[in-house]
């Protein structure tokens, strides 16, 4: 029998599509007043002892809460939860976060008027530099203990954030991580990447970390403003 060849003709643009949904949900936080930050990095970074340290220093002060990606477990979210309002989303192996469990995620959330919506990503450099949240801003977290070359190396991922966070500097007397080279390394790739310098451990740069997203806040409040 002769091998036969259908074609079928789907007449949507899916990643359009996806697209505008983001953008539409981007509004609707927009309007609320929220901003959200898509939190990127690779495993081990530090993304949730930043996110931890952050509730803690805003105790009383901001209102945010998390939606925590995982391939696995719900660990992070348990560890989050004394601090914030959190919800787990869980991939069951997929290595990013998508739309549709983000809005999942949403739904099971307090119904409050948050301040800030923090989005931890999968950790992966790869594939969540191709899929918009909805979020206002994205933050990719570098650790010391990784390669200050990583920004090279992963270089979507630095070009599609509006800031790096360079995590868990208390240790850079001990690793061969130089934060010039990061830096140096990032800025050809993104000239406009802010980057900011933490310890969740001891505190370094915390307040200076908050500031920043305040003035993202306030910058995307007076943008809306505008626009009305």
């Amino acid at each position: 029998m002769a091998n036969t060849t259908r074609t079928i003709e789907v007449n949507r643009d899916i990643a359009s599509e996806r697209k505008q949904e983001a953008a539409e949900l981007r509004k609707v936080f927009t309007n609320q007043g929220t901003l959200v930050i898509n939190l990127v990095s690779s495993p081990g970074a530090g993304k949730t002892s930043l996110l931890e340290t952050t509730a803690k220093y805003w105790a009383g002060t901001r209102k945010m809460a998390v939606l925590v990606g995982d391939i696995a477990t719900e660990r992070d979210a348990e560890r989050l939860a004394p601090f914030t309002p959190v919800r787990q989303l869980t991939t069951g192996g997929a290595c990013h976060l998508e739309l549709a469990l983000v809005k999942r995620g949403l739904a099971e959330l307090p119904h409050e008027n948050y301040e800030f919506l923090f989005i931890e990503n999968i950790g992966n450099l790869v594939c969540p530099a191709s899929h918009d949240l909805a979020e206002h801003v994205r933050v990719v977290v570098l650790s010391t203990t990784e390669g200050d070359d990583k920004p090279g190396k992963y270089p979507k991922m630095f070009r599609t954030s509006q800031a790096m966070v360079i995590s868990k500097i208390d240790l850079l007397p001990y690793v061969p991580f130089v934060v010039a080279n990061a830096i140096a390394d990032a800025g050809r790739i993104q000239g406009e990447l802010e980057t900011l310098q933490v310890s969740a451990l001891n505190g370094g740069g915390i307040a200076l970390w908050c500031q920043w997203l305040d003035g993202q806040r306030i910058k995307m409040l007076k943008q809306f403003e505008g626009e009305l």
